[in-house]
């Protein structure tokens, strides 16, 4: 690392917070999962291939976000040491989580297999060569 990287860097980091602030709800999950529920309807209802591709990126930002509250309640909140005893289907239950956010990859593979990137996307250029 040069330098003017140390100094600069061309690569930022985020976190739910840079120091475990110890806030926490599962509610944030919830309305993300809620409202890839709704934009899953809204795109099946709709026939504007722009509204849908649309609705296919603000999905897949929610459904990031939805993972990312539950994983700060799994890694940051959850305690095994502290929860497990009194509260055994916890641990279990937070692992339930993650089947929904598998049923939303099942959503997108089929999603892709169906057409869905050559209806809805910009096919990319071919790659280009790399300098040496």
């Amino acid at each position: 690392m040069n330098l003017m990287e140390w100094i600069c860097p061309s690569r930022t980091v985020e976190a739910h917070c840079d120091l475990p602030c110890g806030i926490y709800d599962p509610e944030q999950a919830r309305i993300e999962a809620e409202s890839v529920y709704n934009i899953i309807k809204k795109y099946n209802d709709s026939k504007d291939e722009v509204y849908r591709q649309r609705a296919i990126i603000i999905k897949e930002e929610r459904a990031e976000l939805a993972k990312h509250h539950l994983d700060v309640l799994w890694s940051d909140w959850y305690k095994p040491e502290k929860h497990d005893a009194k509260f055994p289907q916890l641990k279990d239950t937070l692992n339930e989580a993650q089947k929904f956010l598998d049923l939303i990859d099942q959503v997108d593979q089929i999603w892709e297999k169906a057409g869905g990137p050559q209806e809805t996307r910009v096919a990319r250029p071919a790659a280009s060569p790399t300098r040496a």
